[in-house]
């Protein structure tokens, strides 16, 4: 979770639940859970693996997950929030530091 809580500080408008970072809009729902490599056989720390999911709300109401998903694997937390800014920016074509809309 270390990951996450770094990330909070990038993009101010979201949510830290304990478990994930979320990003809710009227139109949409932007997750990003932390997961651990567990293959012990590689030596030396790997960073962790930042997975991002992207909903669509429906008319109804409901959250259609699955929309969008990737996982990204980046050392430098600098280079990480920025691709996982770009790759949200170019799926909804909106900004997450600024608000999702």
């Amino acid at each position: 979770m270390e990951t996450l809580k770094l990330l909070r500080d990038y993009f101010p408008t979201a949510v830290f639940t304990g478990a994930c970072l979320v990003f809710i809009s009227e139109d949409w729902r932007v997750e990003l859970t932390e997961h651990k490599n567990k293959d012990f056989s590689k030596s030396g720390a790997e960073p962790s693996i930042i997975r991002v999911r992207i909903g669509k709300r429906a008319l109804d109401g409901d959250v259609i997950s699955g929309n969008y998903h990737e996982d990204f694997q980046l050392a430098s937390l600098g280079e990480l929030a920025e691709q996982i800014e770009k790759y949200v920016q170019m799926a909804i074509g909106t900004n997450l530091r600024e608000n999702v809309e």
